[in-house]
């Protein structure tokens, strides 16, 4: 079962908007077993959009439109849609009107004509109920595909998503099972770990598939398998993952399982019962900022400090300043004070520090662009490493985030 999702609108070809609905869209259809074969975003304009419903008839079974069903003149996807399928006459759905007054009387926001336009739907569309927001989806079956039109606004997609198409399309067709299984490495390349596993992936069965996934400092190996039968391919995926951990054991940190480095530092920390602080420079929060993203963080995670500034590093960390004077900012010791500091002010078990120069300019240190300490103190002692990440400066910054965490889940592995 083949799938094509169409993101209409120009905040997203200029850049204005990052397009996280194909995102989450491709992952909901990959959990039912529907493959996304390709993703297009076009212009809100008339011409883009009946070619690509055109092209997408041709390549998919479910074509999936998002984008363009507000009630401005600008919003013209429903209106195109209509004449691609010549469809010249709009039905008027009543029960749009009373939710869409409902909706604005919560808000204290007055009722206009211009919202009635929300509630007329092509005579051909099946109407889908939008619980969030103003404009109804829209499901189409033409020609044994089935076209759905959603609006863009995140919230409502989701929501009708998950309400109104998922359940149809599985009702309405029969589909396979996808399963992936995903292993995380760290510590190596990409290249270094496909030479290694070469005889592995030569003898995959044909429908299981290996991908690569790398970015800042760890690997992705994912497997994919599309079956009929779910046991029989939970079985051979997970022979396969054996046999890539037996191969390459020493880089492998674990199965993702959904489980980012945060989420994995995370269990471990309330397993073991252990708490953190952290003390940032070049970073600026972003090591904080991800151990939170995971709920649950406040069990272990007790705060931390943006020091920026060598005055700063002072006042708030009480880092000396002839270590300062003597070694810079970006140096073994001072990264060693900002850990042992943070994690006696906040009384944590471990405190990770960082400190570095991201670039471009280097300021007044001798460090290099791409100079990194990294520290991890302890109750017992402070570690501390020292990198080269190299350029640019969102590259520094990001892989400083991946092994800070890193190093503490090599700490505390050492515990389990």
């Amino acid at each position: 079962m083949k799938a094509e999702i169409i993101t209409i609108g120009d905040e997203i070809l200029i850049g204005q908007i990052v397009d996280t609905n194909s995102q989450w869209i491709g992952k909901a259809l990959n959990d039912i077993g529907v493959s996304v074969y390709q993703i297009t975003s076009i212009q809100d304009e008339r011409a883009h959009i009946l070619n690509a419903l055109n092209e997408a008839e041709n390549r998919a079974d479910i074509v999936i439109i998002t984008g363009g069903l507000g009630p401005t003149k600008d919003d013209i996807t429903k209106k195109t849609i209509a004449d691609y399928f010549k469809d010249t006459h709009f039905i008027d759905y009543p029960e749009v009107v009373e939710h869409i007054k409902h909706l604005f009387k919560k808000i204290n926001h007055p009722f206009s004509d211009v919202q009635l336009y929300q509630a007329k739907l092509p005579s051909k569309a099946t109407y889908l109920k939008n619980h969030y927001g103003t404009a109804p989806g829209m499901w189409f079956y033409e020609n044994e595909t089935v076209f759905v039109s959603l609006p863009g606004v995140p919230y409502e997609m989701k929501g009708l998503m998950t309400h109104e198409v998922l359940p149809r399309i599985q009702q309405q067709f029969h589909l396979p099972f996808i399963i992936h299984r995903t292993i995380m490495t760290y510590g190596q390349g990409e290249s270094i770990i496909a030479q290694r596993i070469a005889s592995i992936e030569e003898q995959l069965p044909v429908h299981i598939k290996l991908a690569y996934l790398p970015s800042f400092g760890k690997v992705r190996l994912r497997l994919s398998g599309k079956g009929t039968n779910k046991e029989v391919l939970e079985r051979e995926l997970n022979e396969e993952v054996i046999k890539i951990q037996q191969e390459i054991s020493d880089v492998i940190v674990g199965l993702e399982d959904g489980y980012s480095i945060e989420k994995r530092v995370g269990v471990l920390l309330n397993d073991q019962h252990k708490t953190l602080a952290v003390a940032e420079s070049l970073t600026g929060g972003k090591i904080a900022a991800s151990i939170v993203e995971v709920p649950g963080a406040s069990s272990y995670f007790k705060g931390g400090f943006v020091t920026y500034s060598a005055e700063t590093k002072q006042s708030i960390l009480g880092v000396r300043k002839e270590t300062i004077e003597k070694h810079s900012v970006v140096s073994t010791q001072v990264a060693s004070e900002m850990a042992a500091s943070t994690r006696e002010k906040l009384e944590v078990d471990y405190a990770i520090s960082v400190t570095g120069n991201a670039g471009p300019t280097t300021d007044e240190t001798d460090k290099s662009v791409g100079d990194v300490y990294i520290a991890l103190a302890t109750k017992e002692r402070v570690i501390v490493q020292e990198f080269n990440f190299g350029q640019p400066r969102e590259k520094v910054i990001n892989r400083t985030v991946n092994k800070a965490l890193e190093i503490l889940q090599e700490e505390l592995l050492k515990n389990n």
